[in-house]
């Protein structure tokens, strides 16, 4: 097992490398927030200290990024190499024939007897053949919450969803939101699958992620995921439309706001602000009930250059290889808030709630599949237009909400 002892970077790490094929990489990615361009000056170094020019081309906000980034590879104008959701986002791409086969070097350094859980690798599979490489597990599962925010109202911290709610009213007579959330289809959507797994079941999520199962979809547990999605619009401020997810959880740093429920990316923008998990910080994995993790993520694809370009596949392949290397895992993930892809590195400076995470990755059947791997993308559409509009509407019953919830899973692909 790696043990590390604080950070190296991984242009130290690389120092005096060199290529045979040294080549510009035009990166695309939506990290653009503090703590996680932190992180991915990780892979910079990484690729700038193996020999190679990384050409940052930050797009903010995924919903806005993931078309463009799609757009250009499908319309004969490829980067380098690209951030996408593990999952299906590129599935059309692969069939297309637009992406770099990263079989042979998967093979050779066995991606597959460390990369875990082995779904991850999985979803960069196509037709027995890998076309991405998984960078971090990501989860939605989890809430923060400002310890400081609770103890100066003389109220303890809330350690699940029913003494959040219960702690509500006092925080709004404080004058502080007691729900930081952002209006992004992304955001509540990913909201509404924290409810399904805390305050339907495990089970419940299972039926509809990987069963597309309309009976769980109209089923009385799914009728509490619409009423707690109801019930949180009563919880939150006025200005929640259109903010960012790393506003929200800044107003969960600085004492606006009592809680967020984010994923683990979140962790990312408290230790940017120097604050530490279980001292100004706390963490609710499944909301304080059913501690599981749904493992999305993070990939790199990398399209196929215009014309013949030995250098760039070259370093397409390099590039990739670094990626899952142990050192730039321990100090991307660290830096990210997100849980490493390998199952052979040791995290020792890991912070109390990556720790959490960690202990329940350790268990099977605590692994949940995330939305990106579930459903295609217009799938995907339909479910995060509902939650929007849903939750933008308190005049939308929800015995409507979830009628039409269970005609696109009915549908679903």
């Amino acid at each position: 097992m790696l043990k590390v002892k604080g950070f190296l970077t991984a242009a130290t790490m690389l120092a005096g490398a060199s290529s045979a094929y040294a080549a510009d990489l035009e990166v695309t990615h939506w990290w653009t927030s503090g703590g996680e361009a932190a992180a991915v000056k990780v892979f910079a170094d990484a690729v700038t200290g193996a020999g190679h020019n990384w050409v940052d081309s930050a797009i903010a906000g995924g919903s806005n990024a993931r078309p463009i980034i799609i757009s250009r590879i499908s319309g004969g104008d490829p980067m380098g190499a690209t951030q996408l959701n593990t999952g299906r986002d590129a599935e059309d791409l692969i069939k297309a024939g637009l992406m770099t086969d990263l079989t042979e070097i998967a093979e050779k350094e066995g991606w597959a007897d460390f990369i875990r859980p082995a779904k991850l690798l999985e979803s960069c599979t196509y037709e027995g053949r890998v076309y991405c490489v998984p960078v971090n597990i990501h989860s939605f599962q989890w809430m923060w919450l400002n310890r400081g925010v609770y103890e100066n109202n003389n109220l303890a911290v809330p350690a699940n969803w029913e003494e959040f709610i219960e702690t509500a009213p006092k925080l709004k007579e404080a004058g502080i939101t007691p729900l930081a959330v952002g209006g992004e289809a992304w955001q509540l959507t990913g909201m509404a699958n924290v409810f399904q797994v805390a305050l339907g079941s495990v089970d419940l999520y299972r039926q509809i992620k990987e069963q597309k199962s309309a009976e769980a979809a109209g089923s009385p547990e799914m009728r509490k995921v619409f009423e707690a999605v109801a019930a949180a619009r009563g919880l939150v401020d006025s200005g929640y439309v259109g903010r960012a997810w790393n506003d929200a959880t800044n107003m969960v740093i600085t004492g606006k706001a009592g809680a967020q429920i984010m994923g683990d990316w979140a962790q990312g923008e408290f230790s940017l602000a120097g604050q530490t998990a279980g001292n100004e910080y706390d963490c609710l994995p499944g909301l304080g009930a059913n501690p599981v993790l749904d493992t999305g993520g993070d990939s790199f694809f990398f399209p196929k250059p215009n014309g013949d370009q030995p250098e760039i596949v070259a370093a397409q392949l390099e590039m990739a290889s670094l990626l899952v290397s142990k050192q730039v895992q321990v100090d991307f993930n660290l830096r990210k808030g997100s849980l490493p892809i390998r199952g052979d590195i040791n995290l020792d400076d890991a912070n109390a709630c990556m720790k959490k995470g960690i202990s329940i990755l350790a268990n099977p059947e605590n692994i949940l599949p995330g939305s990106e791997q579930a459903f295609s993308s217009d799938t995907q559409g339909q479910i995060e237009d509902l939650w929007v509009e849903f939750f933008s509407s308190p005049e939308m019953s929800v015995d409507e909400a979830q009628t039409r919830f269970v005609e696109i899973i009915e549908y679903a692909d």
